[in-house]
């Protein structure tokens, strides 16, 4: 049976031409739209009709000391109204995102159960720091619009993903093997990652060295902190250890935080044949 992804399309537009301003998103076979509204534009995103009705929504901020980045997620029967309170009573966020029907089809009961599946599945992936309270008890619904909120739901996690917010999105992708693992041994080092268009992954339960090289020292310690306040690093008796799947943005800064020094991480990252990096993916032609 063919497994393979099935193409999609997806339109973007943007009402005042600015490409960072906001824009509004869709599957141009389905009746949800992702409607992004940068915090600066909020007055011009207010003024949007997408926004008066039912709809699940999320606000997305950066975290101040380099962790993780932070989200809320929340539905409202009036997106527009919860968005104009938020912007007074939380200071984290910089862009929200709301998702809604054209159609205008959304009801209370859709947004609660999408907001209890949203809030269980960015906790699973792990990606954003929530700033939401416990997801509290499964709303009870009927089984057909169970049905429907599923659609509704994986049509909101492409155009999430798609619009730069993988929110319910592992690091480590959904389709990692243990065949496309590479490991890093370097010091005493045991650690376990992968690559993929999010960057080199450090793998979960993966384990860094304790001590710094002193030429890489000042600026291996202060991101190893920034780890360590963000709940990616726990302290061991020996070294670091990964507590979720973390994405840097290069093989060779993941290899530094792991090894402790500085390091071409497209020769020390290994696979199970003992190919480097280097040899799979740029040798070969891959990357």
């Amino acid at each position: 049976m063919n497994t393979k992804p099935i193409g999609k399309t997806i339109q973007i537009y943007c009402p005042n031409g600015e490409p960072r301003g906001v824009r509004i998103a869709e599957i141009t076979t389905r009746i949800v739209q992702a409607v992004v509204v940068p915090r600066a534009k909020l007055d011009e995103g207010l003024r949007r009709s997408e926004l008066c009705g039912v709809g699940l929504y999320f606000l997305f901020g950066e975290s101040e000391t380099g962790g993780l980045p932070i989200a809320y997620i929340g539905e409202a029967e009036d997106c527009g109204v919860r968005l104009k309170s938020h912007n007074k009573n939380k200071d984290f966020w910089n862009t929200a995102v709301a998702i809604v029907s054209r159609t205008g089809s959304f009801t209370k009961a859709h947004g609660k159960l999408l907001e209890w599946i949203s809030i269980e599945k960015a906790t699973r992936a792990g990606r954003y720091q929530l700033d939401n309270g416990n997801a509290g008890g499964e709303p009870t619904v009927p089984e057909a619009m169970r049905s429907d909120v599923a659609e509704v739901f994986e049509t909101a996690e492409v155009l999430l993903s798609t619009l730069g917010f993988p929110i319910f999105e592992p690091a480590a992708g959904p389709n990692a093997t243990d065949r496309d693992v590479f490991f890093c041994k370097r010091g005493g080092a045991d650690a376990r990652g992968v690559y993929n268009e999010e960057g080199f992954v450090v793998l979960k339960g993966s384990l860094a060295r304790r001590d710094a090289a002193l030429s890489s020292h000042d600026t291996i310690e202060p991101r190893r902190e920034e780890l360590l306040g963000s709940g990616v690093l726990t302290a061991t008796k020996t070294g670091y250890r990964f507590e979720r799947d973390w994405a840097f943005t290069t093989p060779s800064a993941a290899a530094a935080i792991v090894s402790g020094g500085s390091a071409n991480g497209w020769i020390e990252w290994k696979n199970g044949k003992g190919q480097t990096l280097d040899e799979v993916y740029r040798k070969s032609g891959k990357a």
